[in-house]
């Protein structure tokens, strides 16, 4: 007897496939190929850039249509690589049903007897038929004996898989011819595909050998994996409708605040800027809209500010120009003195106004970042320097009667301007020879500057309203000026960071206090002895 070794499986090459199937959304039927080529004007093979996406369409629907590409392509990807561990995996149990089968043959041909005699086999026929009839098939799989150019044995009834019905598998094999070895490989037909072995067997006794063939319908046994991966493709196509249309919902309301957005910004004109958006949660479209609501802030602001300036120009020029023309209407220009009078009456209107000229641009601009450049200064240094300039207000007794140390964080030009605005503010209100003091110190983590004087003080119902633009003290009203001292000096504390304010008693002379924020401080160097230089010597 010789039976062969078992061989390898043999590989035969695949049936030519179908071309597969696009999932993707391709350009629309009539459009370029690309773009063409500025030397020929032929097209060119690269496609435009992002030309899916520059096309019409709402972000939203965008946004959607490249979730569900992801999510098929996702689908796909993942169950084509299942689909195929899963078909390998049952090839490898064919053949591995096939390999015990022949190892099964291999014991009963060795160790077998005829059942008739008790003897050893000594014809294949005799061994092949005992092995038919004790296999037991497994489902789709089926087994036969071929002699010569037929067969010899078929499988019981009780096997639903005929392979001797099959006469185009029976022609196939018959014209291989007897092989050497053992072998595994594939087989088509028009019926179905087959996974077989097909071993020789050739007894003492025979004068040819007999093919002993045992086949798996590769196909029928592939027919459950399909159908399985069939309903799983089903289903993921409508689990990826329903997220679709649930993605649709979600992108709609994650967009929410971009149509809140453009709304908002479709509703604002140049005399309605009240409108804001609802800020709702921390995440990017929240910060988009804080954004545009500090952007809408700013801008109201600044609108604001100049509305301000212009009602503020056109109300306190009126004044003066009201004076200037009727003058001039009613000068005698023959009479030199009246001319001279006129002349007198109107440069100094022409100084009023230009005083209060930059006094509203100086408040026009305390909204803009750049109004005050904090830099290190000497305290000492800015109270002598307000001192220093002071003097020349007016006849007082100027004293400083509290003196800060240390290098500090302020805008030295315009705290200058706001304490010598105080000063000449004291003037006004206070007599002549009356003592006007400035003061320094530091005060926890804050500067504190001050002016006191001997005046006629302010009336506890004046003490908010003398800070707004054009304001008086009810006891103020003899006394000239634009009426923006307080406000300027106000707006240079608020761009600090700090505040002004006010304590006074009417008849007891009042004190405006200057509370800025200590943004950074270095304290004086101490001498050799250990001791802090006097600021005086």
């Amino acid at each position: 007897m010789s039976l062969g070794e078992q061989s390898r499986p043999v590989s035969v090459p695949p049936r030519p496939a179908s071309p597969p199937r696009t999932t993707g959304v391709g350009p629309p039927p009539d459009a370029p190929s690309g773009p063409r080529s500025p030397r020929t004007g032929a097209a060119s093979s690269v496609p435009p850039r992002g030309r899916w996406f520059r096309r019409r369409g709402s972000v939203a629907a965008r946004i959607l249509v490249s979730m569900v590409m992801l999510a098929l392509m996702t689908l796909l990807v993942a169950g084509i690589t299942s689909y195929g561990v899963q078909r390998g995996q049952a090839n490898e149990r064919m053949d591995e049903s096939l390999r015990r089968s022949v190892d099964v043959f291999r014991v009963l041909a060795t160790d077998g007897v005829v059942p008739e005699t008790g003897e050893p086999f000594t014809r294949a026929s005799d061994l092949v038929y005992v092995a038919i009839q004790r296999t037991v098939p497994a489902p789709h799989e089926g087994l036969m004996a071929l002699e010569g150019r037929g067969v010899r044995w078929q499988a019981p009834e009780s096997v639903e898989l005929r392979l001797e019905a099959d006469r185009e598998l029976v022609d196939q094999l018959v014209a291989q011819g007897p092989p050497e070895r053992v072998v595994l490989q594939n087989a088509s037909t028009a019926t179905t595909d087959y996974r077989l072995v097909v071993v020789p067997v050739q007894l003492s006794g025979d004068e040819r050998p007999m093919l002993y063939v045992l086949a798996f319908d590769s196909r029928a046994a592939l027919q459950e994996l399909n159908r399985t991966y069939a309903v799983f493709f089903a289903a993921g196509l409508g689990s990826l409708i329903l997220a679709g249309a649930l993605g649709g919902v979600l992108v709609s309301r994650l967009l929410q605040p971009l149509r809140d957005l453009r709304r908002t910004a479709e509703s604002i004109t140049e005399h309605d800027l009240d409108e804001r958006l609802a800020v709702s949660g921390t995440d990017d479209l929240a910060d988009l809209s804080r954004t545009f609501n500090h952007m809408l802030d700013r801008l109201q602001l600044a609108l604001r500010s100049q509305r301000q300036l212009l009602d503020d120009v056109g109300h306190e020029l009126r004044t003066p120009i009201t004076i200037i023309q009727g003058n001039l209407e009613l000068q005698d220009g023959s009479d030199p003195t009246d001319v001279a009078q006129t002349r007198a009456i109107a440069l100094d209107e022409l100084d009023r106004m230009t005083l209060l000229v930059d006094d509203l641009v100086t408040l026009a601009k305390s909204d803009r970042s750049d109004f005050v450049v904090p830099r290190p200064i000497e305290l000492d240094h800015l109270l002598d320097d307000v001192v220093e300039k002071a003097r020349a207000l007016g006849d007082r007794r100027w004293i400083v009667e509290g003196r800060g140390h240390g290098t500090v964080e302020l805008d030295f030009r315009r705290v200058t301007q706001a304490m010598l605005q105080l000063c000449q503010n004291a003037v006004k209100f206070s007599a002549d020879g009356s003592t006007v003091a400035v003061g320094s110190s530091l005060a926890g983590d804050a500067v504190l500057l001050w002016v006191r004087d001997e005046g006629v003080g302010i009336l506890p119902d004046d003490r908010q309203k003398i800070f707004d633009r054009f304001a008086r003290g009810s006891n103020g009203s003899r006394a000239e000026g634009s009426g923006l001292g307080l406000t300027i000096v106000r707006a240079i504390a608020a761009a600090h960071g700090g505040d002004v304010r006010v304590e006074s008693a009417p008849g007891r002379g009042s004190t405006f206090y200057l509370h800025l924020p200590l943004r950074g401080f270095a304290p004086p160097p101490e001498d050799k002895d250990g001791h802090e230089p006097d600021p005086d010597h």
